[in-house]
């Protein structure tokens, strides 16, 4: 498959050419959300050739009893799928007695996909030879709508260009649906009612274990040249999980006729009687109609762009991949809803199941602070703190006591459920990263009253797991924290990742300072949380005593900070020495040969640059980037993004350019050779800190934001909009000078390469 079949362009995803090997990138590429329920892009017709049908609703899913050969204690019951979702989107076709199917069709011509991410819907259009003769041209337009986000709409046009036809559309929803990544070949929808009234239909299915019940609809109107025929069904067929209607028209040569398919899903987190929530979803959008329900989409999106575009002038791909990531990103989280979160595949596919990564913490939450209202950012935090009794209870089972709490690496609703023993037990590093986003979140919004509410409570919980976690060594006479798996996935049980020492010291600190904060300001907080999770001074002094013996394993010959101990001790040939036919080595290469390389999945020692860069200098930081870059085959998509933003650092801005490219197009150009599994949602926001942070150099000390603006030169210019503490600034960078405007009512004072500037309200200020 041609791998750069994506057309280049500002505003759309555009493919042309029908290519039966592309079909599963592309309905990955292609897939729709809206926050509360999604899809790959799957024709609506039947296709007999290679496919991967999913359709996903946020926040149901099964708990798939966990497959290992061999059962450790600790070991989570079960693997917490995405569950593939009734399909509301089916609509089988026959025309002059034959079925339509692309995969069976004499010949197709002119096909072209759109994903239009300015205006929020997706479109196909091809025309057709059938086996029997007949030629058609078909167009379908397909959007799930924003503002009722329970409800997805169809429009499918079929014209027969050489002979009269007649067409039948037989639409359905059908619940007897399976995962593409079932553990046992389970079904995971029960169903409970199969009902219909003239147009409509409605199929109830309740998921084992879970007991989620969700209604999926439909209601289907048939038009003639743009007008509703006002016919109902003249057949139906139906089973226990199926139901579909049956409308035959007969169309005459050139004439167009369609039709019209209101679907989506109603669900027991949001209703008490599904079905009546389905009638009245029906009944809104009916009342709306297609056109209606399509201009709202787009004035929908507009509000979106009009706050989270980023522009680039003079360079089309890097234009269509950072849209493409912020498209995405806001399909799959909009922050209306704090029971949900942001999965990795988001509603593109199914793999590493759960909603919850610490992807959320360390690479989302910078995005939403900055492009949504902070509260969107707050719900997410809250979203752990609502999991704690769980956390604590995770780290019960691993033998962690006193209310230590360890977050999951996966989960749903706070158990982990991840099942890869180096990952659960030792990828522990994910406790830091949430405790990371609180400080984050403070540092950004300058809203506290999170902390004494709710946040400090989870910072004790992780500060006790690291205390207990971390082990004294007579030998070294330091704080060891021994067999983890750090960011690098590529290194399993190692002792004393850099990462994951440091920020477990950082960790202590951080919470020991917050306590002694909250004692001050908030002590009505303080006394009710002390008492709470019985704190003592001298169990907060055993925490500064490993937190300032904490051990970090350092290069004096090398003058670099070590992964982890036993680094120098593997066989350090450099990706650039690496024959190019073993990449990717993660699809070429045996596990045991992967952890005995010196080859890093992602920034490990680099993602504690990124996190605590004013900890460090720049000569440390450019040693460190030269050695470990060296070494980094970024086989795992979160890790351009940050040597995108740390090369920008650097000035390496040919390096910071083509990181920048890789991790906004990853997907877009499959460079891991995964996309038919879906896309990878959270490291999309990582591509825009590569932007916002990389090359605009932004960062907040001391309330203040500053600046450090460079331009690839690839680039004419670029910019974007930051939400900074209720005031949005807009900034505009090109090769000469820096602008600034500021929406609000008051000024702001910012930093541009350590000098203050002062921005007033709708006053463009240049640098």
């Amino acid at each position: 498959m041609n791998q750069d079949y994506i057309k280049a362009d500002n505003w759309s995803i555009i493919e042309e050419g029908f290519d039966v090997e592309s079909i599963k990138s592309s309905e990955s590429l292609f897939s729709i959300g809206n926050g509360a329920m999604g899809q790959r892009a799957n024709f609506e017709e039947h296709y007999s050739g290679e496919t991967f049908q999913g359709s996903y609703i946020a926040g149901i899913y099964y708990p798939d009893k966990t497959k290992v050969g061999w059962w450790k204690n600790g070991y989570p019951e079960y693997f917490a799928k995405v569950l593939n979702a009734p399909n509301w989107i089916g609509i089988d076709i026959e025309i002059n007695g034959e079925n339509l199917d692309l995969n069976a069709c004499s010949s197709v011509k002119n096909y072209r996909r759109e994903l239009n991410m300015k205006e929020g819907w997706y479109n196909r259009s091809f025309e057709a030879t059938l086996k029997n003769g007949t030629e058609i041209s078909v167009n379908v337009r397909r959007f799930l709508s924003l503002n009722l986000d329970e409800v997805g709409v169809i429009k499918y046009e079929i014209t027969p260009l050489n002979r009269d036809s007649k067409i039948v559309y037989k639409p359905y929803i059908d619940a007897g649906v399976t995962n593409e990544d079932a553990n046992w070949e389970e079904k995971f929808w029960e169903p409970l009612d199969v009902k219909h009234s003239e147009n409509k239909a409605f199929v109830t299915a309740r998921t084992f274990k879970t007991h989620f019940i969700a209604t999926t609809f439909m209601q289907n109107s048939i038009l003639s040249n743009g007008t509703d025929l006002k016919i109902t069904t003249e057949n139906i067929e139906s089973n226990k999980e199926k139901i579909q209607f049956i409308y035959t028209v007969a169309v005459a040569k050139g004439e167009t006729s369609a039709i019209e398919k209101i679907g989506g899903y109603t669900v027991s987190l949001n209703h008490e009687n599904t079905q009546l929530g389905a009638e009245n979803a029906i009944q809104a959008a009916s009342t709306k109609g297609y056109d209606q329900l399509l201009q709202d989409q787009i004035v929908s999106w507009a509000k979106i762009w009009e706050m989270s575009d980023i522009t680039i002038d003079g360079d089309v791909k890097a234009q269509q991949g950072i849209r493409f990531n912020i498209f995405q990103l806001n399909q799959t989280y909009l922050g209306k809803d704090s029971r949900l979160n942001i999965g990795p595949k988001g509603f593109t596919g199914e793999k590493y199941g759960g909603s919850t990564y610490w992807d959320t913490e360390a690479y989302c939450i910078p995005f939403y602070m900055a492009t949504k209202d902070q509260q969107v950012a707050r719900n997410l935090l809250a979203y752990r703190y609502n999991q704690l009794d769980k956390a604590i209870e995770n780290a019960a089972k691993l033998g962690f006591s006193n209310g230590a709490a360890l977050y999951p690496m996966v989960t749903m609703n706070g158990e982990e459920c991840h099942n890869e023993w180096e990952i659960t037990f030792e990828e522990i590093h994910r406790n830091g990263a949430i405790a990371f986003a609180i400080f984050n979140y403070y540092r950004f919004t300058g809203d506290y009253s999170y902390i004494p509410e709710k946040g400090l409570e989870v910072l004790i919980g992780i500060a006790r797991f690291w205390h207990q976690r971390a082990n004294f060594s007579t030998h070294k006479n330091k704080y060891m924290i021994l067999g983890v798996t750090g960011p690098n996935e590529y290194e399993n049980n190692v002792n004393n990742n850099f990462y994951t020492n440091y920020i477990a010291k950082w960790c202590l600190n951080y919470t020991f300072e917050q306590i002694q904060k909250v004692s001050i300001e908030y002590p009505s907080d303080h006394k009710r949380i002390t008492e709470k999770v019985k704190i003592t001074d001298a169990e907060l002094q055993s925490w500064k005593k490993v937190a300032d013996n904490m051990y970090f394993p350092f290069s004096e010959e090398l003058n670099v900070y070590l992964q982890q101990d036993g680094f120098l001790d593997k066989e350090l040939v450099r990706v650039a020495d690496l024959d190019k036919t073993q990449r990717p080595i993660n699809q070429k290469w045996s596990w045991d040969r992967i952890l005995r390389s010196p080859y890093i999945k992602q920034a490990d020692v680099l993602q504690c640059f990124y996190f605590f860069e004013d900890h460090f200098t720049k000569e440390e930081l450019n040693r460190n980037f030269e050695f470990y870059e060296s070494f980094t085959v970024h086989e795992s998509s979160l890790s351009p993004c940050v040597h995108s933003i740390q090369a920008a650092v650097l000035d390496k801005m040919e390096m910071a350019y083509t990181f920048y490219l890789r991790t906004s197009r990853l997907d877009l150009d499959d460079y891991n050779k995964e996309v038919e599994e879906g896309c990878h949602i959270t490291s999309m926001a990582g591509t825009w800190m590569s932007i916002v942070e990389g090359f605009g150099g932004m960062r907040v000390k001391n309330d203040a934001l500053h600046f450090s603006p460079k331009i690839p030169k690839e680039w004419n210019g670029y910019s974007f909009k930051i939400n900074f503490r209720n005031q949005i600034l807009k900034v505009s960078i090109n090769h000469n000078d820096t602008q600034f405007s500021l929406e609000g009512a008051k000024e702001l004072t910012v930093f541009v390469n350590g000098i203050a500037v002062l921005v007033e309200p709708n006053n463009l200020v240049t640098v």
